[in-house]
């Protein structure tokens, strides 16, 4: 592809720091990083899984509500983290956030445990005790 043909389709990246960044022929014929704003079919993919996703967090949204699950689990898949991942990134062992992951466990959750969450979700504690509806 040359350099005047990369894709420029906002969708996704619209507003956004992130960019994708594909390589393209320029008009030496030597190849070269291009910024991309998106691709149709590329948004297209993504908007398909987004759906999945969306769909995914409003079952977990209905388990909360009935106190299957915890807030966390809803948070999590939002973000697209699993337990090893926000494991991870809070500093908390897996088995001890799996715990959290049932309801009641985590309603008993000390407020420095839920920023250790609230940090690695990019959230508030507030914002980490509820769930609505994800559009």
């Amino acid at each position: 592809m040359k350099e005047k043909d990369v894709p420029q389709d906002l969708q996704y990246f619209k507003n956004r720091v992130i960019r994708d960044v594909v390589y393209a022929v320029d008009e030496e014929g030597h190849y070269r990083p291009v910024i991309s704003e998106g691709w149709s079919v590329k948004n297209d993919a993504l908007s398909v899984v987004w759906d999945d996703i969306r769909e995914q967090c409003e079952e977990i949204r209905r388990r909360v509500e009935n106190r299957e699950l915890s807030p966390l689990a809803f948070h999590a898949k939002k973000n697209l983290l699993d337990i090893n991942m926000l494991a991870a990134y809070s500093g908390i062992p897996r088995r001890t956030v799996r715990k959290h992951f049932n309801y009641k466990e985590f309603m008993k959750l000390d407020e420095k445990t839920l920023m250790k969450y609230a940090d690695a979700l990019r959230i508030t504690a507030d914002e980490l005790k509820k769930v609505y509806e994800w559009k």
